[in-house]
């Protein structure tokens, strides 16, 4: 009788803490949800942003900046002294100090990596999600979402998203390599809907004269 009610309040418990863990996950999603539909509504998006790496085993610290212009699938963005344009079809890789523009397609290969145009919207699918820690950041609550890949293969332990409870916008992301790898990309400002010309996302060759040309495909 004594093992069948311990039994009992330890089934009693487990159902409890199972169902807890699954209206957290629900949860988790239900936020994700909302920032993906905040981020759809919006025409073009700008984005100023820091990004660190660290590894402190290969003693590895390295911090830059860098902005980026989001409409739909292309963008514009500017890192490390690289200058990237995705038109759509095509990605032109801008390096001035080698005064070099490589041309190429698409790559629709690699669906895990966090490219500009995927950035805010990344975590749709390929994750379990986890309702994480809260924290006040210079006045604003951030809300953390912990992501952990479904696929062995993927490299990444997991992702932390960091989300502004009252405006729905990614404040931060945190993704923690298997290898011990760290790199985080703060979101410094945020604007929408901003005037853009005709030819925003529009490779001009004139622009850089004396630039040697590789296209890749």
């Amino acid at each position: 009788m004594i093992n069948t009610k311990k039994i009992a309040i330890l089934s009693f418990f487990f159902l409890l803490f199972t169902s807890n863990s699954i209206a957290q996950d629900k949860k988790a999603k239900a936020l994700l949800d909302e920032v993906t539909s905040k981020i759809k509504s919006y025409t073009n998006i700008v984005i100023d942003f820091k990004y660190s790496l660290n590894n402190a085993k290969e003693n590895i610290n390295q911090d830059s900046k860098g902005n980026v212009l989001l409409q739909g699938n292309k963008y514009v963005l500017n890192f490390m002294g690289v200058i990237k344009i995705f038109d759509g079809k095509k990605t032109y890789t801008i390096v001035p100090e080698d005064e070099e523009v490589t041309i190429s397609s698409i790559n629709d290969n690699d669906e895990k990596a966090i490219t500009p145009s995927k950035m805010l919207t990344f975590f749709n699918s390929g994750y379990k999600y986890t309702w994480d820690i809260l924290q006040n950041v210079k006045g604003r609550k951030i809300q953390y979402i912990k992501l952990t890949p479904t696929s062995n293969k993927d490299q990444r332990k997991e992702i932390l998203v960091g989300v502004d409870i009252q405006t729905k916008i990614i404040y931060n992301l945190i993704e923690m390599g298997k290898n011990g790898t760290k790199t985080t990309l703060i979101v410094n400002s945020f604007k929408t809907n901003q005037p853009l010309s005709k030819n925003q996302f529009t490779f001009v060759a004139n622009k850089y004269p004396g630039y040697y040309i590789n296209k890749l495909d």
